[in-house]
């Protein structure tokens, strides 16, 4: 019998999303303690100030808040602890050669369950201005409004209606 079960999200960043035009994205083991994992298991996570960046020739998480444990005995961890990334050295300096390039960032996108392990959606993003922010809302309007009218369309109504 067959353990694997979908994808159970945690936390997602939705503001990265708004902030950063996302390039490519890479999904990432997380190291954690016993009381984390049971924390998370709970849904309390926040992605909120996140970012990935290298240390010592390896990737690793700071900002990301789990709050701790309620019933963590003698040893809890600390909610804002730097939390070590799990990749595989080839994708590692993939990454460290594209977050080198001047403007590029390594934002963490999503921290959900896959098949009972914690992983973090990564999201290598170039920072947007404001300009291009309102230019990806209008654009998404128009899209919007362009589906409307092409259901109304098969649906047989007029679109003045």
């Amino acid at each position: 019998m067959s353990r694997e079960t979908p994808r159970k999200l945690i936390a997602s960043n939705k503001r990265a999303r708004h902030e950063y035009e996302i390039l490519k994205t890479y999904e990432a083991g997380l190291v954690l303690l016993g009381t984390e994992v049971k924390s998370l298991r709970l849904g309390h996570a926040s992605l909120v100030d996140a970012f990935a960046q290298e240390r010592d020739g390896e990737l690793h998480l700071y900002g990301l808040h789990i709050a701790e444990y309620g019933l963590h005995g003698f040893s809890p961890h600390g909610p804002r602890r730097i939390r070590k990334l799990l990749l595989h050295r080839a994708e590692i300096d993939r990454i460290l050669d594209k977050i080198r390039e001047p403007g590029l960032s390594l934002i963490p996108l999503a921290l959900y369950f896959d098949n009972g392990w914690a992983k973090v959606e990564l999201g290598i993003g170039r920072g947007l201005r404001s300009y291009d922010k309102r230019q990806v809302l209008a654009r998404r309007d128009a899209d919007r409004e362009i589906a409307r009218a092409m259901g109304r369309h098969l649906k047989g109504r007029t679109v003045g209606r």
